[in-house]
């Protein structure tokens, strides 16, 4: 099973940490849209989850179809989505489904999990038009400073100054 990881980042580097006042682009949205659907599924954690949910996004309009896969170890049911206790799991149960692709647009803890798993295949990084003074970071190995090598597969405009990297992770 593929799995890649999409994220938006900041011009900066940082995780791109939405609110009122910086709401997400419209243009990475709609772009987390078209790979989840392409997928028929998506990974989050239960705050993204639920942050999903109040904003009246998660299990309906575009994800109505899509398996959604809640990962937590404190929570034993949410309405329009699967538990998984851990990013594993998480590939198994949509493996098990008959997915090829997974699809993890979580929060810098989980995207950090399962990239210390070694379980990401591929990298989608939408960069937003905006730098943040503090921010979450993508981090590998939090012990020690670890390389690992990437290759570019893309790069596009997706509108609104996102400009989206598209990278091949060594496994």
């Amino acid at each position: 099973m593929k799995t890649i990881l999409l994220a938006t980042l900041s011009a900066n580097g940082n995780y791109a940490q939405s609110s009122p006042e910086n709401p997400p682009k419209k243009e990475a949205l709609g772009d987390f849209a078209k790979h989840a659907q392409a997928a028929g599924n998506f990974i989050v954690g239960r705050r993204t989850f639920e942050a999903m949910a109040a904003s009246g996004g998660a299990g309906g309009g575009p994800f109505s179809e899509l398996d959604i896969v809640v990962v937590s170890k404190n929570v034993d049911a949410l309405p329009g989505a699967t538990i998984a206790r851990s990013p594993q799991e998480a590939l198994n149960y949509l493996q098990h489904k008959g997915h090829q692709t997974a699809v993890v647009a979580a929060g810098a803890d989980l995207h950090n999990a399962f990239l210390g798993q070694g379980l990401v295949d591929e990298l989608i990084f939408n960069v937003a038009p905006v730098l943040e003074g503090k921010g979450l970071h993508l981090m590998i190995d939090t012990d020690n400073y670890t390389f690992k090598d990437v290759q570019l597969l893309d790069t596009k405009p997706l509108g609104s100054g996102v400009i989206q990297l598209h990278y091949a992770v060594s496994r």
